[in-house]
């Protein structure tokens, strides 16, 4: 007699239990019934535990086989994650079973106790709500609804999640989500139950986020496919996540509807969207209209491929932009691009405009914006006022696609001299193109404090009031305007006590400025008397000059990308001279080392392309290896830098080095610039020093060899870290990974370090790590020479330097490298700080 076991998966401890009893019954316990429910929280005890599924299986788990019964949501996902716990010759006798609990559980035991095997004891249970169909006069059709189970070709799957950011999925969470959607092959389906929407695509950026999922409310999402397992799984790691982001109160005003009033006495009433006092002449912003003209065209193949060339452009444009907004205002805001160039990838939308071209016979510009208007129309439908707001990032794909269509030049957005920006509104595109220094304030007709425009004037530090009387729009340029971007308030032609007031409060707010950026221009020096320089990460020329201000010691990496973005050409000798002596100068002598050119990966170049598609860009055509392969490129780039050297402390670094000979190479392309130069009798820094960033765990491995090759090194953990952990930090199923506080990263930084010193070469971190305090004590304890950061970052870091000592620093590495997992790491030096302070 076959000896096929039973195990009952549920939320509830009690359901399950009762479930057994009721069918333990039936069959007098001649079955083994084994149960995995519930979790140990007395607070909330719903839930499943993959490990107690496993115990459950194992427990009862016989060659004849194991039927495995659940309820809905992540039951399931606990079981198969149970199932791959086990050896594989057991997992092929243990069988997911979709019957329902009560019903399959009852009809399973029977056919068990019958002696019947377990390809019957299976169809037994799975087709146990027929009885019951047959007595209440259903259908039988019942009975071949597609099961849910590992068994079938193209299962599907379904699961439901509580949404907790709190900001529901607005653009950054939906355009994660999407792209995790987009990643597999099955069918991903999604359903707003808490607004009783319909199932949308999942992987359509504009569908998803016109849910208007909000905090609390609960989705319902479906996958159909050979891999809805792991899609699924997927999608539910990211909510668990939460999307990589925290649920504190957003570091901004509220968004609010403001009634504005009229003015009086010059005053203006608005939103206040970003701090600060700004006192200039105004200069007016018009956004250039593109007037659309519908028209017949009998090819519509061809327009179908126009408006398919503009969008790869809009693309690579979008792509150029968050390149140089991650520089500007960081990867977390510059996230915001991310959902704009999955708006150019929505399936629903492509297909949408394909269709209108083809069927009707129009333009490739009339069809474009008939489905942006559509998207557009839909956005403002939801009730939501927040997800209302993203119509600007509709609008503004939806514009650079058109321009690009009319073959229009970009806006200029480049002003004289310093001004307060006055305008209707402006794209998240255009506020990440302004110049700081130019642009000493923003006053808009229109807009919110939460719109994602207002999040990059904060993050860059324009005062902004938005949302004033429209009279402003027709002010003469030149006009005084004073905008407190603290009160929401604007005056225009201020009177002298409005001024002076305004002025008090400004030198108010810069003498603070200044007196934090005095501490930061002391020397960096721990409690027991070493120095660590700290030095700026910058990617352009007005990036230099906030570094110096904020008492940077000189420049760690110059990003050299910068110059190459936004142009449909590689920057000439004489640009990038002009660019690399004017940040020098800016330097006063301080080090700058420049990187060169980085391209690939995640920094792709619309006119520098690889010629084929790579699967994995990031262990692809990058950094060194593009440059040694376009040795003339190279060779621009190094004449440049070296006639720039002349009186300045200039180095040299090099990107993504893999192998000594990558070094080597690099080194005779060098020396041939150099004897041309020499030849033709141009000066430069002969005694130039080279360096390498030390990014690929090949570079660890072999760091004495480098080490006698280079000047020096510098640690780049941003790649290091994806690298060693062998994990995508984009990829939300592994991202969690990619921490450069793991002791393996940790054990690398060591490596490469020791290597140096004992190759008396200066080793510095330009990683994001460098910036993170938390580590500060690891970074000093295990002997780095500089670190190099952000702007905005050097005077903290300099603080912390200050509040510790190299031997207490010491002892918390030699602790931190013998920690089993990065949560271990972090509890530790948080532990120990706290101890010593």
């Amino acid at each position: 007699m076959a000896a096929i076991a039973i195990v009952i998966v549920s939320h509830s401890k009690q359901l399950a239990l009762s479930v057994r009893e009721l069918a333990a019954q039936m069959v007098q316990d001649q079955v083994t019934i084994a149960v995995a429910a519930g979790i140990e929280d007395s607070e909330n005890p719903l839930g499943t535990d993959p490990i107690q599924v496993y115990e459950a299986i194992t427990s009862v788990f016989s060659d004849d086989g194991v039927l495995v019964l659940m309820d809905l949501g992540s039951a399931l996902l606990s079981a198969e994650m149970a199932i791959e716990f086990l050896p594989e010759a057991q997992q092929e006798k243990v069988y997911l079973c979709e019957a329902p609990l009560v019903e399959g559980a009852i009809a399973a035991v029977v056919a068990a106790a019958a002696g019947r095997d377990i390809h019957q004891v299976l169809a037994e249970a799975r087709g146990a709500l027929l009885a019951k169909a047959t007595q209440l006069g259903v259908s039988s059709s019942l009975s071949v609804v597609s099961p849910i189970t590992t068994n079938i070709e193209s299962p599907t799957r379904e699961i439901r999640l509580i949404v907790s950011n709190r900001l529901g999925l607005h653009a950054r969470p939906a355009a994660q989500f999407v792209a995790t959607a987009a990643r597999f092959q099955s069918k991903i389906l999604v359903r707003n139950l808490t607004r009783n929407t319909d199932l949308v695509r999942g992987d359509s950026i504009n569908q998803v986020t016109t849910l208007g999922v909000r905090q609390g409310h609960e989705m319902l999402i479906t996958a159909t496919g050979s891999d809805a397992d792991e899609a699924l799984a997927a999608l539910q790691a990211l909510f668990a996540n939460n999307f990589g982001e925290d649920n504190v109160a957003l570091n901004s005003p509220p968004a609010f509807h403001h009634e504005v009033t009229p003015v009086t006495h010059g005053e203006l009433s608005g939103i206040a969207a970003s701090a600060g006092v700004a006192i200039a002449p105004v200069v007016h912003y018009q956004p250039t209209h593109i007037a659309i003209t519908e028209y017949h065209v009998d090819e519509p193949d061809v327009e179908w491929q126009r408006l398919q060339t503009a969008i790869h452009t809009a693309r690579q444009e979008i792509q150029a932009v968050f390149s140089q907004a991650s520089l500007q205002i960081g990867d977390t805001e510059a996230a915001i691009f991310d959902a704009q160039l999955l708006f150019l990838e929505d399936p629903v939308l492509l297909s949408a405009a394909h269709q209108r071209i083809l069927d009707n016979h129009i333009n490739a510009e009339a069809a474009w914006q008939a489905v942006v208007d559509e998207v557009v129309t839909s956005y403002r439908a939801l009730e939501d006022s927040y997800l209302q707001e993203r119509v600007d990032d509709v609008v503004d794909v939806g514009q650079r696609v058109l321009r690009l269509l009319a073959g229009n030049a970009p806006a200029n957005l480049h002003l004289e001299s310093p001004a307060i920006l006055v305008a209707t509104d402006l794209t998240p595109s255009d506020t990440a193109r302004l110049d700081q220094t130019k642009v000493l304030g923003i006053c808009t007709t229109s807009g919110s404090a939460t719109s994602h425009s207002a999040i990059i004037a904060r993050t860059l530090g324009i005062p902004a009031v938005l949302g004033v009387d429209a009279q402003v729009l027709h002010l003469p340029d030149g006009t005084l305007m004073a905008l407190d971007g603290e009160s929401g308030k604007a005056w225009v032609e201020p009177e002298s006590d409005i001024l002076d007031l305004l002025t008090a409060k400004q030198s108010a707010w810069q003498t603070a400025q200044q007196e934090a950026r005095a501490t930061a221009h002391q020397p960096a020096i721990t409690r027991d008397g070493r120095q660590v320089s700290v030095f700026a990460n910058i990617g352009s020329i007005n990036d230099v000059q906030v570094a110096v201000a904020s008492g940077a010691e000189g420049v760690g990496l110059l990003r050299t990308e910068f110059l190459y973005l936004d142009r449909t050409s590689a920057p000439t000798e004489e640009e990038q001279l002009a660019v690399y002596q004017a940040i020098a100068q800016v330097l006063d002598n301080r080090p700058l080392i420049i990187r060169t050119l980085d391209v690939g990966g995640d920094k792709p170049l619309p006119y520098l392309r690889v010629g084929f598609p790579e699967a994995n860009p990031f262990l692809g055509w990058r950094g060194i290896r593009f440059c040694l392969d376009h040795p003339e490129l190279f060779k621009t780039q190094l004449r440049a830098i070296l006639r720039a050297s002349v009186g300045h402390q200039i180095k040299i670094m090099l990107p993504m080095i893999a192998t000594v000979t990558e070094v080597r190479a690099a080194k005779v392309i060098l020396g041939e610039v150099q004897a041309e130069l020499n030849q033709a009798g141009i000066s430069f820094d002969a005694a130039i020093k080279v360096g390498i960033m030390v990014e690929v765990p090949s570079a660890v491995a072999i760091a004495d060899r480098l080490a006698a090759e280079v000047d020096f090194f510098s640690i780049g953990t941003n790649d290091l870290s994806q690298y060693v952990m062998a994990s995508d930090r984009t990829n939300p199923r592994v991202a969690n990974l990619v921490d450069a506080l793991h002791p393996a990263v940790l054990r690398m930084v060591q490596q490469t370090i020791q290597a140096a010193h004992r190759a008396g070469i200066s080793v510095g971190l330009c990683g994001e790590l460098a910036a993170d305090t938390l580590a500060t004590p690891i970074l000093l304890g295990l002997g780095l020479d500089e670190l190099s950061v952000n702007p905005q970052s050097i005077a903290r870091v300099k603080q912390a330097i200050a509040r510790l000592s190299i031997v207490e620093s010491e002892a918390i590495v030699a602790s931190a490298l013998q920690q089993d997992s990065v949560e271990d790491v972090r509890e530790l030096i948080s532990t120990s700080v706290i101890h010593l302070t």
